[in-house]
């Protein structure tokens, strides 16, 4: 070997040592302003006048209307990792209480599957890989319909997911990290707090300090997002299939570590639609790795949660077990397992034969029929409800 040759491996080695602490460091960087941003946001759910914070209470305390919301806003921001750790933010000033974040929870673990479902459309001109796609995008947001389906009248009539999150968030309270005001080491007095109020005078307005640290938020979390990915996955994605997807259990354990470790199941999931659509692995494959990307992608939610309330843990939490349940229902059984698949074959093929239906699919799915039921839900609870002074009349006892 060459000196030549030994130089350019020396240069190889300190250029990638470089890279390597520049990464690191902008990864701390990120998840003090993304941990910053949190504080900021309670502190404008804290500033909202009475009305504001009613407003808020009243449209979030009817769990239909909750799981809507959570699925509406999702949609809409592609990203249930921004959207669970605003809902953690809310929770830990009592801006939203825990019982009514819970089906919020549920409704976010839907809306953010949108992104693949998008992703998929992207071969509507690719007659041969187009109804895998579909398949691939689509298996996502069936299992997380399906949990819901399953989840959500057990969380209406005996509070399955509150109970057993509350019970898991007041046994670590009662540990040595935790405490029934917060953690004994307190960073968001220490440091954020001071930060936060800073910030707050210099936009005095909440609603525009609420818009602006939610930006910020999505921004720290895509910041993450990709600098993480290019570390875990731009290097060996042309072996990523061989690699991940070698049995349902290796394929759900990669999904959670990769996704965790991005926190953001969009890009994971959405990583997994051309490998499908290319047919190198079956849609089967592709869920199981999904199913992991679930549980995943609730490390975001945890996160935010560690500096707060007992409530705002007992939220993440509730996000880790809806995902959790959802697994042990579908992956150790194969007859269960493809169930979703099948669903999502089916959508597949129809969609290939009418290319209309997977744009219908996707706006009827995640908006016209979450705001027609928010709609028709809130009309009916209106007409049914007995009007305000005859509740608070009282009979006149005669003589």
């Amino acid at each position: 070997m060459t000196v030549k040759k030994v130089l350019n491996i020396d240069e190889g080695k300190q250029t990638s040592a470089k890279n390597l602490y520049r990464n690191i460091g902008y990864v701390l960087i990120t998840v003090f302003i993304f941990l910053l941003s949190i504080n900021m946001m309670g502190q404008a759910f804290n500033q909202l006048t009475e009305t504001a914070a009613q407003s808020i209470l009243a449209a979030t305390s009817d769990p239909f209307v909750g799981l809507f919301i959570g699925l509406l806003i999702t949609a809409l921001i592609q990203s249930s990792s921004s959207s669970t750790t605003m809902i953690v933010a809310a929770v830990a000033v009592g801006s939203i209480s825990f019982e009514d974040a819970v089906p919020i929870i549920m409704g976010a673990n839907i809306g953010t599957t949108i992104t693949s479902s998008i992703v998929s459309l992207g071969y509507i001109t690719k007659r041969n890989e187009f109804r895998k796609a579909i398949a691939a995008g689509a298996v996502h947001d069936i299992f997380n319909i399906l949990t819901t389906i399953i989840l959500f009248p057990l969380e209406l009539k005996y509070h399955l997911l509150s109970r057993l999150s509350r019970e898991i968030a007041s046994s670590l309270s009662g540990g040595d990290l935790f405490s029934k005001s917060g953690p004994i080491f307190n960073i968001n007095t220490l440091l954020f707090d001071p930060i936060s109020h800073w910030v707050s005078l210099w936009i005095s307005h909440p609603i525009v300090l609420l818009i602006v640290s939610f930006l910020v938020l999505i921004g720290c979390i895509k910041l993450l997002s990709n600098i993480i990915y290019k570390r875990l996955i731009g290097q060996s994605k042309v072996n990523f299939e061989n690699i991940v997807f070698n049995n349902p259990f290796k394929a759900f354990g990669w999904g959670t570590l990769l996704t965790a470790g991005i926190q953001s199941s969009s890009i994971t999931t959405s990583l997994i639609v051309p490998l499908a659509a290319t047919r190198k692995i079956s849609v089967q494959k592709a869920f199981n790795f999904i199913l992991g990307a679930n549980v995943g992608t609730t490390i975001t939610a945890i996160i935010a949660a560690l500096f707060k309330s007992e409530e705002a843990i007992a939220v993440a939490i509730a996000h880790l077990l809806f995902n959790l349940i959802g697994v042990l229902i579908f992956l150790p059984f194969p007859v269960i397992r493809r169930i979703p698949v099948k669903m999502a074959e089916l959508l597949g093929k129809f969609t290939l034969r009418y290319r209309i239906v997977g744009f219908a699919y996707i706006l009827l799915t995640f908006f016209i029929i979450p705001y027609s039921l928010i709609l028709a839900h809130r009309s009916f609870t209106h007409t049914t409800s007995p009007p305000v002074e005859l509740i608070d009349k009282k009979p006149v006892e005669e003589p």
